[in-house]
């Protein structure tokens, strides 16, 4: 109930939204007529149709996505019409004529020409699919939620309440609008110049979103954002994340839950597809993970270790890859991924988060471990602890009967990114480009979704980054437009990463990287060499420093010789 409240409150609050402006003409060009007729069902048409555009967008995938913008481009036009004929009595009798006569039809009894309850609904529906991407903070968790849970009538009821809400404002709008006209109609007799005038607006919004400007300069420029309230709005009723449960050696492992259905998973790598049936009689750890997590990626030597340790004592290690930008849901991505990376157990490809949902999961990395009953006995979120997590494994195939099982504990020689992290409390934290999640830009905004140049500033503070050159920054990452574009980043810590990838026609990209102005030398990662010399080739997390000595404060600065590669976020160790 509360996040139903919440989600209407975040609707309601839609209307101060800057990229709903553009909508407010087609609102208004039907505020002079009775509400019940003409207000109510554009209302209806438009909440209707963006809850369906926008659980399509959610849970659909990129085809819905596509076909959303098709549905934009025929909105476009046929409010561009609606304009036209505000503009052109002529044009409004000849279009009309063909829809008053259907509209006659159907409801058995005479409509005038401009007040039709279905010409109204039609005009909701144009406006509900222009309206669909302005969404802010709340419609933002929504849509995320959608995303990891899949299609339910939660998600759509959701979708339909914060829908509501921003009709309720709309609504209001109206219903004062109407009044404003009728009293403009009654005193200056100025019907037809409304008419025209409205006709003239209409057209100009058609023009504003056409260019984006409903979703670009308007959010740029706005006073009126809700963004803030927003986010306050869902950390007040965002759930505390669970406490980690501890092993005691002197005491029986309790029962947290049963391992639920595996039968979610796209594909399976390594393996025919397993299910929870199948693997009863086994020891099972469940390993969540995605191939480009900094914290994942330096868990796997453990959990590779463990797998081959007691593979022939009746464990299974499973991995499930959920993945967190869209890249990591490329099959062949994973693929190629799983086998530079030695994972040859079993990996379940959860690319619509089925298996992550019956786990209630919310981390990365997490791990389960399952009994020879099929009871969750144990679980583990992040790095660390070890030791714990495999006296766990020993524990739970100690229950199963198994005896003389191999002592010691995995001590994996890691290297690269694999290696452990440096325990510097004080290193600089995960980092988006993406502006859904960016935070301590060092300029003035980013511009959503539009080619813009930036110039970066002389010196930044700590954990301050900044772009230079041309880029195109979308919600997930930043695209560089043209050649020797930069990224300069105040970071702390020993290690740096960056998730990178060649644009989609899958060009290498050269780079080169300075520390504090120079050459990396004995300091560069894995990826790059003592000149700072590297090529993007793929899509994945590279390991750009590692400090031979200390891990102190130091300006990072990557400069990328060709255009087309995406950004992704900075991780550090």
């Amino acid at each position: 109930m509360l996040l139903l409240i919440l989600a209407y409150l975040g609707g309601v609050l839609t209307i101060l939204s800057p990229c709903i402006l553009p909508v407010l003409p087609f609102v208004f060009a039907r505020a002079d007529r009775p509400f019940a007729r003409n207000g109510l069902p554009m209302l209806a048409g438009m909440a209707l149709t963006f809850a369906v555009v926008a659980t399509l967008a959610a849970v659909g995938g990129g085809w819905a996505i596509r076909a959303n913008q098709f549905g934009r481009i025929i909105a476009l036009a046929v409010l561009a019409v609606l304009g036209i004929t505000l503009l052109s009595n002529h044009v409004a009798e000849w279009i009309s004529r063909p829809f008053v006569t259907l509209g006659n039809k159907l409801t058995q009894r005479g409509e005038s020409e401009d007040d039709s309850i279905f010409s109204a609904a039609g005009l909701g529906v144009a406006t509900g699919l222009l309206w669909a991407p302005c969404a802010g903070p709340i419609l933002g968790l929504l849509l995320t939620g959608a995303a990891l849970n899949g299609a339910s009538v939660k998600t759509t009821l959701l979708l339909l309440t914060y829908a509501a809400g921003a009709t309720t404002s709309l609504a209001l709008a109206l219903v004062v609008g109407g009044r404003v006209f009728a009293l403009m109609k009654r005193s200056l007799g100025a019907s037809e110049w409304v008419r025209r005038a409205l006709g003239a607006l209409v057209l100009a919004s058609v023009v504003a979103i056409a260019l984006g400007l409903d979703t670009g300069l308007l959010t740029r420029i706005s006073l009126a954002s809700t963004g803030g309230i927003e986010q306050k709005l869902i950390d007040t009723v965002r759930p505390a994340h669970p406490a980690q449960s501890a092993v005691k050696a002197d005491e029986p492992l309790p029962v947290e839950g049963e391992l639920p259905s595996l039968d979610g998973a796209t594909q399976w790598l390594n393996s025919p597809p397993l299910t929870a049936q199948s693997l009863h009689g086994k020891v099972v750890l469940v390993d969540f993970w995605t191939y480009s997590c900094i914290n994942c990626i330096r868990a796997l030597p453990y959990v590779r270790g463990w797998a081959d340790k007691y593979k022939d004592h009746g464990l299974v290690v499973i991995g499930v890859h959920s993945p967190e930008f869209a890249f990591e849901k490329d099959p062949h991505n994973v693929a190629n991924a799983v086998k530079e990376l030695g994972v040859d157990y079993p990996v379940a490809l959860d690319n619509h988060f089925a298996i992550w949902k019956g786990f209630d999961n919310d981390y990365w990395p997490a791990h389960y471990f399952i009994d020879t009953q099929g009871h969750i006995r144990h679980h583990h979120f992040g790095e660390g602890d070890y030791q714990q997590s495999e006296d766990v494994i020993r524990q739970l195939l100690a229950e199963a009967g198994q005896k003389n099982l191999p002592g010691g504990y995995v001590q994996p020689r890691a290297q690269g990114a694999e290696a452990a992290a440096s325990g510097n409390t004080t290193r600089s934290p995960e980092t988006y480009l993406g502006y859904a999640r960016a935070e301590n830009f060092a300029g003035d905004h980013l511009v959503q979704d539009d080619s813009s140049t930036y110039h970066a500033p002389q010196t930044l503070m700590a954990n301050q980054w900044a772009l230079d050159g041309r880029w195109t920054v979308d919600d997930q990452s930043a695209h560089l437009d043209s050649a020797n574009g930069r990224i300069v980043y105040r970071f702390r810590g020993r290690d740096l990463h960056l998730v990178l990838g060649p644009d989609r026609d899958g060009k290498p990209v050269q780079f080169r990287v300075q520390i504090d102005g120079k050459a990396p030398g004995p300091d560069h990662g894995v990826d790059i060499d003592a000149d700072g010399d590297g090529v993007i080739t793929s899509q994945r997390l590279y390991q750009l420093v590692r400090q031979a000595n200390g891990s102190g404060e130091h300006t990072f600065e990557i400069t990328f010789l060709q255009p087309g590669v995406l950004v992704y976020a900075f991780t550090f160790g």
